[in-house]
Parts: structure tokens; sequence; C-alpha cells
């Protein structure tokens, strides 16, 4: 079994997750080959809250030029994670 930490290498702080803390959602960076049962059980363990539902999505790497040299950033997995009433992360 996945150490909690190896599992959920931490929270997105974007404008677009912000938005979504007001709903009792969080965004998450989560390793691409765990799945919502372990994401779920990490958030849980990590940060001491219950999750009512995990989303995932799959984030594709975006093409990026350097002088001459074309690459490629690595592929993610981002995590949404809806909490219970009365749960909250402290993101401060």
């Amino acid at each position: 079994m996945k150490n909690s930490h190896d599992v959920v290498k931490g929270l997105i702080r974007t404008e677009k997750g912000s938005a979504m803390q007001p709903m009792n959602k969080y965004l998450f960076w989560v390793d691409k080959s765990s799945n919502k049962i372990e994401i779920r059980k990490a958030v849980e363990d990590i940060y001491k809250v219950k999750a009512e539902s995990v989303n995932t999505i799959s984030m594709r790497g975006k093409l990026k030029r350097v002088r001459y040299a074309i690459g490629k950033t690595s592929d993610w997995k981002k995590a949404i994670v809806t909490l219970k009433d009365g749960n909250k992360i402290d993101v401060t």
C-alpha cells in the first residue's frame, strides 16, 4: 500500500481552486497511478477531514519550446475532493 504523502502530492492553490472552496471542494495534485479510493483515504489521513466524493482528471503535458528544441512538460493528474458539511481544510 502507498504512503498517503505519495498519493497526494499537494494542494493546488489557483484562482479556480480558490473559487471552489466556498462549495467545500478542494483541488489536489495526485499520483498518476492512484485511484479514487486511495485519494480519499490519503486526504482523510493527512488533513483529518471526511471526504464526500472524489473526481479525478488526467491532465496532458503542454508542448514547450526552449530556443531551438521542442519539449513537453510531464503528464499529471488532479483530483477534486468534495468534503462533507462541517469539514474544512486550512489553506493559509
